[in-house]
């Protein structure tokens, strides 16, 4: 009896390594479509919700760098939720995100100029658009 009890402990081991050697052997797959899709509305979520001003008094007397700034934000954000619906591949969904991540820099520059008084550059996003 003590003999069966050893080999079926031994039996089930051996089962949980082989699943896990096998599964760790997998190339891992690229994210799908609808991942991609999951991603890119975060983002877009995220910037949008950064475009919120905590203090209007203060992003109203904003300098000119942190104006152009908070312009190229917007301007990002619009874009991106134009790609995103348009968007049908992975491929388009990434341009989603990172069109959406550049504006969440433009708006951390924004906040930067806002907070010292910078000379923080805009650089713009349109190079991240693709127009058709």
């Amino acid at each position: 009896m003590g003999f069966m009890l050893v080999i079926a402990v031994l039996l089930i081991v051996g089962a949980v390594f082989a699943v896990v050697a096998q599964r760790r052997s997998r190339p891992t797959r690229p994210p799908s479509g609808l991942d991609a899709e999951v991603e890119a509305n975060r983002w877009l979520v995220r910037l949008g919700g950064g475009l919120v001003p905590p203090d209007v008094r203060a992003w109203a007397a904003a300098d000119e760098n942190a104006a152009r700034a908070l312009t190229e934000a917007a301007e990002c954000h619009r874009d991106a939720r134009a790609q995103l619906a348009a968007a049908r591949t992975a491929a388009e969904y990434d341009r989603v995100t990172r069109t959406a991540r550049e504006g969440l820099r433009h708006l951390g520059t924004a906040r930067t100029a806002l907070e010292s008084g910078s000379d923080a550059e805009a650089s713009g996003c349109r190079h991240l658009v693709k127009h058709s």
